[in-house]
């Protein structure tokens, strides 16, 4: 739509002729595309921009989850790690005074005392390192909830984890490669280019338009050739435009073979979004598995480790145990509950990053970990 207004004055003076007037004029001229194969495709390619937005904002959705997911069970991690040296040091303490008593009635060397007092300057400063990191871990998850002071609440025990359902890889890596967000961007994309070859082949193509146009010229003063003659001119036109390329100068094929190279990248970057995403779901779900068993394989481990100090510790009593033996048997329990508790988190995590591979990770997933907690 195109609109104009123009005046002009006009002073002619020759013989026989004296004129001096003013020409005034006001255009209006209107196009509406009826027939133009691009715009249509360009409208296609503008729904599919919106498709992979909504693509890329549902990964980000994701990845947020799985982030905040990591750093809570960080601060957990780190408060189980304190608490367990806490734990060991206290149990070291009291080692350390029984034997130094032992050795003043006479009863042990002080072989025994030195060995406990290393042990305990060791975990010692394993619970500053444990402190610090604790501190540190709190301090990240306050950056990415964007508030300060969060107190992560622990698993309530004992804890049933969750299994993989479904128990099947296969079905896993399907639903990756037909829902992972990356997946999706990369198919979209492949549409775009291929119909933006459509569209450049579209150049050889006619184009059809329905145009009006409305003009008006008033003189008051007349024309050069009809002096002191008001005149007032309307001219209104409606009709069809037909363009047909004749020639470009090859810009067409070239633009066409510009767009199959495009669309032949893109299918190879499509294929190996695909290719990624059913290794890291692959991955993910093995990760899975292996955790739940490394899961039961250190509950088993915890009980045998409690087992084995109360026996070194009944040992020492009566004589046929040393003290390190006990120093030894305690590090062990401890190290088995750290190992136990980070395993149980890392089953949690996993089942999260399982699902964000799979590209179906929702908040109703975290909300599902959450009643494993504590109330």
């Amino acid at each position: 739509l195109t609109a104009g207004i123009s005046r002009a004055n006009t002073d002619v003076s020759r013989p026989s002729i004296n004129y001096n007037g003013t020409t005034q004029s006001m255009a209006i001229s209107a196009s509406q595309p009826l027939y133009r194969p691009a715009n249509r495709i360009g409208y296609e390619q503008g729904q599919r921009g919106i498709d992979a937005a909504q693509a890329q904002l549902d990964a980000a959705a994701q990845d947020l989850l799985v982030r905040v997911s990591q750093a809570y069970f960080d601060v957990l991690a780190a408060q189980d790690t304190l608490t367990f040296v806490q734990a060991q040091k206290a149990a070291v303490s009291e080692q350390l005074a029984a034997a130094k008593r032992n050795f003043e009635v006479g009863t042990t060397t002080v072989t025994d005392s030195r060995e406990a007092q290393a042990r305990f300057d060791l975990v010692g400063a394993q619970e500053i390192a444990a402190d610090n990191d604790l501190r540190v871990k709190k301090l990240a998850l306050d950056q990415l909830v964007g508030s300060t002071g969060a107190q992560p609440r622990p698993l309530a025990l004992p804890v049933q984890l969750p299994s993989v359902a479904p128990d099947n890889v296969a079905t896993w890596v399907q639903t990756a490669q037909d829902q992972q967000p990356g997946v999706r961007q990369a198919a979209l994309a492949l549409d775009v280019a291929r119909l933006e070859t459509r569209k450049a082949e579209t150049g050889h193509r006619p184009t059809i338009d329905l145009q009006a146009s409305y003009a008006i010229q008033h003189n008051p003063n007349g024309t050069v050739t009809a002096p002191h003659l008001n005149t007032r001119t309307n001219n209104a036109t409606v009709g069809v435009a037909l363009n047909l390329p004749l020639f470009a100068g090859f810009a067409v094929q070239n633009r066409v073979k510009e767009t199959l190279a495009l669309e032949q990248k893109a299918e190879a970057d499509l294929e190996t979004a695909r290719r990624n995403v059913a290794q890291a779901t692959r991955s993910a779900f093995f990760g899975v598995q292996s955790g739940i068993g490394q899961v039961k394989a250190l509950e088993a481990a915890e009980q045998s480790s409690q087992s084995a100090l109360d026996a070194n510790k009944l040992g020492y009593q009566v004589g046929v145990r040393i003290n390190i033996d006990v120093l030894n048997a305690q590090s062990q329990l401890y190290q088995t509950k750290r190992d136990l508790a980070q395993a149980r988190y890392n089953v949690l995590l996993g089942t999260l990053k399982l699902r964000q591979a799979a590209g179906t990770l929702t908040l109703d997933d975290v909300q599902a970990i959450n009643a494993l907690l504590l109330k």
